[in-house]
């Protein structure tokens, strides 16, 4: 079969998409596919028109996160990072998990206004501790994701808009709540779950 005999379906591909597919505009879910359905553990028609918001654990890591967004997007309109995120929209004790997400702006110069996102549950590889489950704050689920990503205490600092030694601070709590001894221990407990 020659590639001009094939007659792509875009729309088949988007809900077919081995990852969450999201459309978005003004950071509300203007269309999603049904792995983003099945990754949130709601109805696809429940997640069309709301806010991103629902998907976050906290209001403040919901308005934290589009104020990241917006000052790490590269030069392309392109933004990637590891967050916790929130199940069961609407549900206050919805189930926590790690996931990927990537988007991208569809004009740079107002990220917010439209963009494509895509999302990856990543629970089979970085299951949520109990600790990380119920004990974390959300700058502490912040600075969790930050150390991830190999990040100093000087960026993640400048990233959340607070000193150096605030971030210090939240990874020692982080270090006690987890039972570590170092950075680099907690990392590896965080990313392994």
């Amino acid at each position: 079969m020659t590639s001009a005999s094939v007659s792509i379906d875009h729309r088949g591909a988007f809900e077919l998409a081995p990852v969450g597919l999201v459309i978005s505009s003004h950071r509300k879910i203007v269309d999603c596919n049904q792995a983003v359905a099945e990754i949130f553990s709601a109805p696809r028609e429940a997640l069309i028109g709301q806010s991103f918001e629902v998907l976050y654990p906290s209001h403040d890591e919901f308005e934290r996160t589009g104020v990241r967004i917006l000052l790490k997007l590269d030069r392309h309109g392109r933004y990637a990072d590891d967050r916790i995120m929130k199940r069961e929209p609407g549900n206050p004790r919805g189930e926590l998990f790690w996931c990927h997400v990537m988007g991208r702006a569809i004009n740079r110069e107002t990220p917010h206004e439209a963009g494509i996102w895509s999302f990856e549950d990543l629970s089979s590889q970085r299951p949520l501790t109990p600790a990380g489950r119920a004990g974390l704050t959300a700058r502490e689920r912040e600075v969790a994701a930050l150390l991830i990503e190999g990040q100093t205490s000087k960026q993640i600092g400048k990233v959340l808009g607070v000193s150096h030694r605030t971030v210090d601070i939240y990874r020692a709590r982080l270090l006690r709540k987890y039972g570590a001894g170092s950075t680099a221990e907690l990392v590896n407990k965080l990313v392994r779950g």
